[in-house]
């Protein structure tokens, strides 16, 4: 640390939550404290005006967390090779680390009240062991839900890291792969469950959903199965790949709603296909949508009629 206990455009250090770190210390000071609590790195300059704006913001935020986030700063005229192996191609850049990995980050200086979500989603990673797992679980799934697939990704598999049978963080994975499109991986994931979680809630509806992901690959034209079943109502396959067309256009009720008319019409078809398909999105969707309540009510009505 410097003698003068300024940094990057002269903010004041404090001790212990705000460190200079240099290639040399940067595996203690960042990767391995990681492990313990999140540690923002802000990649700076002595020649960048933005830096200078940037990284007292910072340090400010960082301090005002009373310890629950550290800060690294990494001159990058001094650390070059620890710049480029990073992929840090401009400064100000940003990275936030978590159990020894990237999880999250920023390039250019940002307002104020972006620098306290950016901390706050930190603070909710790493508090206290099982809140913080917990919490964690959270942030991910937040970052799922705002489309940062990766970081959610990177974020669901550290939290398996620290715990190995959390059902939510596997679940979460499997869907960020799907988010992704990364079918293949999400199948992978799957597959290396842990048997007392197996059939987990969270682990059981990333499995629907990773079926129901594989039939959108292969579903049929819709408006030529919509055709088909007005031309022919019992023509049972033809609704069926409807409903399969259906959901993969995002439509979730009409595909229930077409399946329970398939039961209705026959539920013994192809050795009760209907029946099954539908357990599958009902596990898929969240336990609270309104469409899982409505539709288990409407086939327990019809099964028990």
């Amino acid at each position: 640390m410097q003698d003068n206990g300024l940094i990057g455009g002269g903010a004041a250090v404090q001790d212990d939550l705000v460190k200079d770190v240099s290639e040399a210390n940067f595996m203690a000071e960042v990767v391995e404290k990681s492990k313990t609590v999140p540690v923002i790195v802000d990649f700076w300059a002595p020649w960048c005006g933005p830096c200078k704006q940037l990284g007292p913001a910072l340090e400010a935020a960082v301090n005002k967390a009373k310890g629950k986030v550290v800060m690294a700063k990494v001159n990058v005229d001094q650390n070059q090779g620890l710049a480029g192996q990073l992929q840090v191609q401009s400064v100000p850049m940003v990275y936030a680390f978590w159990q020894g990995q990237p999880v999250d980050g920023f390039q250019g200086a940002i307002p104020g009240s972006q620098i306290d979500t950016f901390i706050d989603k930190l603070v909710k990673l790493g508090g206290g062991e099982e809140e913080g797992l917990e919490a964690a679980v959270a942030a991910a799934e937040e970052m799922l839900g705002e489309g940062a697939v990766e970081d959610a990704a990177e974020t669901f598999a550290a939290i398996l890291e620290e715990e190995p049978e959390n059902a939510d963080a596997f679940g979460g994975l499997v869907r960020a792969h799907l988010a992704g499109a990364q079918y293949d991986q999400a199948e992978a994931v799957l597959a290396n469950v842990p048997a007392k979680i197996a059939n987990a809630a969270p682990v059981e509806a990333a499995r629907a959903q990773l079926e129901l992901a594989r039939q959108a690959e292969n579903a049929g034209p819709l408006g030529e199965l919509e055709a088909a079943v007005a031309a022919n109502p019992d023509d049972h396959q033809a609704r069926f790949d409807y409903a399969q067309a259906l959901f993969a256009a995002g439509e979730t009720e009409a595909a229930i709603n077409e399946l329970l008319e398939l039961f209705r019409r026959d539920r013994a078809w192809n050795e009760g296909a209907a029946q099954a398909q539908l357990q599958t999105i009902f596990e898929a969707l969240k336990p609270a949508d309104p469409l899982v309540a409505k539709g288990r009510r409407r086939l327990a009505s019809m099964i028990f009629a």
